[in-house]
């Protein structure tokens, strides 16, 4: 790491400080500094459980608990024991609030297109902005259990197919491959994983229940903007654990020559390569994996 390097990064930093108006007293105009609207726009946005409020911010109790209650005073806000647990409080916007947070969206949104608009090429933009959006909330990143129907795992998929076909040079088609049936990637059958990044979908990975202790890794995709953080690891030990708990003793893969990264992937994580098990035409490559028996709290 040189000094330019250094440099560089904290450049980023004082560029975004002032595009995001940190320093102001008055966020977007509307009275109140970044730190309370932030509050506002992540109540409004569903986070309602203040200790998740708390994690979710990066804020200690003590600053949290002054922001809370400076809402509060401006009747935007009202806090009150959680309906489940009243050991836990929660926070919900008042009608006031609600018309707050509609404002903030709206300015908000505009500021972010004025920014787009600056550049001719606003996908590379994105695709820069998505990258170091998730390398600076890398510990914040979300690997939750989803319907293989949901809609975005779907859009998860068609990049991994989309992907595929520019490597490939071919057009991937699902069906094909030997795309698996929904029901197979369900409870109790099987499962799929959806890593999420502040509300983003930068990652999935499928597990497909085959019977008699055997499973099958399909759909293993990761973001271009979350390469380089493990998360494809951290996916594939997920899956092997939620394959345990379904009473998998055996889980198989295919994969193509040219994803040397998923390669290497599989070959230093204790998968053998096998002889080809199926007839997709996009695989090159075949292996399976032994695990060992579900232990507690695993």
């Amino acid at each position: 790491m040189t000094q330019d390097d250094i440099s560089r990064f904290r450049r980023l930093s004082r560029a975004v400080t002032t595009q995001s108006g940190a320093l102001d007293t008055s966020f977007l105009g509307l009275g109140r500094p970044l730190g309370s609207a932030r509050v506002l726009n992540a109540i409004g946005h569903g986070k309602s459980d203040v200790a998740e409020l708390r994690d979710y911010l990066g804020l200690d109790s003590g600053l949290m608990s002054r922001l809370l209650r400076g809402l509060e005073t401006e009747g935007l806000i009202e806090t009150k024991s959680a309906a489940k647990d009243a050991r836990r409080r929660v926070a919900i916007l008042t009608t006031d609030g609600e018309q707050a947070f509609e404002r903030y969206e709206a300015l908000s949104n505009r500021a972010a297109e004025d920014v787009l608009l600056r550049y001719s090429n606003p996908t590379a933009l994105l695709e820069a902005m998505d990258l170091v959006a998730t390398v600076l909330g890398r510990d914040q990143i979300n690997i939750i259990v989803a319907d293989p129907e949901d809609a975005r795992i779907q859009t998860c998929v068609q990049a991994y197919c989309d992907e595929l076909s520019g490597i490939l040079g071919v057009v991937f088609d699902r069906q094909t491959s030997g795309d698996p049936e929904a029901e197979s990637l369900r409870s109790p059958k099987g499962i799929f994983l959806l890593a999420l990044s502040d509300g983003l979908p930068i990652g999935c990975c499928g597990l497909k229940g085959q019977g008699g202790g055997l499973g099958e890794v399909k759909r293993l995709w990761v973001s271009p903007a979350a390469r380089g953080l493990g998360l494809s690891k951290t996916l594939m030990t997920k899956i092997e654990d939620h394959a345990r708990r379904l009473g998998m003793s055996r889980l198989q893969l295919d994969t193509n020559g040219r994803l040397t990264a998923a390669l290497a992937l599989y070959r230093n994580d204790g998968w053998h390569e096998i002889e080809r098990y199926n007839d997709n035409p996009y695989a090159e490559h075949f292996f399976e994996k032994s695990l060992s028996a579900a232990t507690d709290g695993s």
